[in-house]
């Protein structure tokens, strides 16, 4: 059975150990699509998604990770969401691990990531993909989400990113 909750501290530090044991085969799939494509070096990588910076990142009040869970305890996926202020949240990344895609988590994440937001007062979510990236651009389009912006940044390790940006508006129930 699949379930899809917020992480609890616990589950932000066994999604840290997944992530970083993930990233430790260079061969992979998620390495290559993740650190290769964006030319990201390891040890930035490394410090994203270790278990002090993460649990700094929820603990801040702003960032709040969610979880695709197996049978309580195998995670499949996950996603982090950003609170930017009281009316808008920006999706900073949602991961669904390769063995698992193409089965409908992605999606059902999302729903509970946008369900949790609506509730909570957010009423606009922005995520920001790469230009190139045609399946996440795919992905956010099949669930609503509108392209507002295409533009090239300085990433923080010094690369240039094209991205495009996309917003969802939360409508209100009534």
């Amino acid at each position: 059975m699949i379930t899809f909750r917020k992480a609890t501290r616990h589950g932000v530090c066994a999604l840290s150990q997944k992530l970083l044991t993930l990233l430790e085969n260079k061969d992979s799939q998620i390495y290559k699509e993740n650190v290769v494509r964006f030319g990201i070096p390891e040890e930035y990588v490394k410090r994203a998604f270790s278990e002090e910076r993460m649990l700094e990142a929820a603990a801040s009040g702003k960032s709040t990770f969610y979880l695709a869970l197996k049978n309580r305890c195998q995670i499949l996926g996950f996603a982090q969401i950003i609170q930017q202020d009281a009316s808008t949240a920006e999706l900073d990344r949602i991961v669904v691990f390769p063995e698992y895609t193409r089965q409908g988590i992605g999606t059902q994440l999302l729903a509970k990531v946008l369900r949790d937001q609506k509730h909570k007062g957010t009423r606009i979510v922005v995520v920001n993909t790469g230009k190139e990236e045609t399946h996440a651009r795919r992905f956010y389009e099949k669930n609503s989400f509108k392209q507002a912006e295409e533009a090239t940044i300085d990433a923080p390790w010094g690369n240039r990113l094209s991205l495009v940006t996309y917003k969802l508006e939360l409508k209100k129930k009534g």
